[in-house]
């Protein structure tokens, strides 16, 4: 819900949500861990997700209204 959350603010409008019940394959919780990654390569994630669903926001508008 906060990725939700932030792209309505990126867009500037409120997303229409049809929220069901859990289907049958759904994952209840996930986690997203990059320890191993960085302890492997020392990537350390920097990007707030308001930042990187920002960048990704305006570009995706861009790209879909030069190719309209």
């Amino acid at each position: 819900m906060r990725y939700i959350e932030v792209l309505e603010q990126c867009l500037g409008r409120k997303a229409k949500l049809d929220l069901l019940p859990m289907q049958p394959g759904d994952v209840p919780a996930t986690f997203a861990d990059v320890g191993e990654l960085q302890k492997s390569v020392g990537y350390k994630p920097q990007t707030p997700i308001e930042v990187g669903v920002g960048r990704f926001a305006e570009w995706y508008q861009d790209f879909y209204r030069k190719s309209a």
